[in-house]
């Protein structure tokens, strides 16, 4: 147990003017628990707590509900509160010629329309993060055309999330969403976190799955809002 303790604390910690090594440790353990807090008011947050996302440096922040409240539906203001909805696009139609005309160099990308840019920025997880690939407005355009949902997507919160992995390989369909920005960062964070060696490794693929059977779980069809976020 010493040796164990000594890793982590000095030996000056456990033995505190005021009581007994035990009592240093309880006051250690409740130092070390990590409490998130809301970025703009300080205010203690759930696991389950909103986002807001401040444009100009697409930074999501972790928010309490009453500060969301403030920057829900308001134009023009810094940051912009993150919706809840996962919406699953049954009906997407793209054909593997489109899709090819994104010039997207894996199967999986998310789109989102960039308020302050005035334009639509594609997106794809790597193991460096997220990477921007650029856009052939054509092309995109020709896609939009043949799926009115798209134009119900909120700029800078809501994207399409495209999966043509498991179609790529012969193994699943392809599925799109629309869903929360937040999301489309959490999948990014997920692979970057484990991804291992030139193909990845079978943990990302198995994470990436697990992301996606979530997202199955919580999704809605035709625009019914999805379960609260995970963080």
């Amino acid at each position: 147990m010493k040796g164990q303790i000594a890793d982590s604390v000095t030996r000056g910690e456990l033995q505190s003017r005021s009581g007994s090594p035990f009592e240093a440790l309880r006051q250690f353990a409740r130092r070390e628990r990590r409490v998130e807090q809301c970025e703009l008011c300080s205010l203690e947050v759930s696991p389950d707590h909103p986002h807001l996302i401040e444009l100009a440096q697409r930074r999501l922040l972790c928010v309490c509900g009453a500060c969301a409240v403030l920057f829900s539906g308001q134009g023009g203001a810094k940051y912009k509160r993150v919706p809840r909805r996962i919406q699953l696009l049954s009906d997407f139609s793209m054909t593997a010629a489109q899709w090819e005309g994104l010039l997207i160099p894996i199967n999986m990308a998310f789109f989102f329309k960039n308020s302050l840019q005035d334009r639509v920025v594609a997106m794809y997880p790597s193991p460096a993060g997220a990477t921007e690939s650029l856009l052939p407005l054509e092309a995109w355009n020709d896609v939009v055309e043949q799926n009115e949902a798209l134009n119900g997507m909120e700029s800078d919160v809501e994207a399409l999330l495209v999966n043509r992995v498991g179609e790529s390989r012969g193994v699943a369909p392809a599925e799109y969403y629309i869903l929360p920005i937040d999301e489309c960062y959490r999948l990014v964070g997920l692979i970057r976190t484990h991804w291992r060696g030139f193909s990845g490794g079978s943990e990302v693929w198995e994470q990436v799955g697990r992301f996606f059977a979530a997202l199955r779980s919580r999704a809605g069809v035709g625009g019914s809002e999805g379960s609260e976020c995970l963080s």
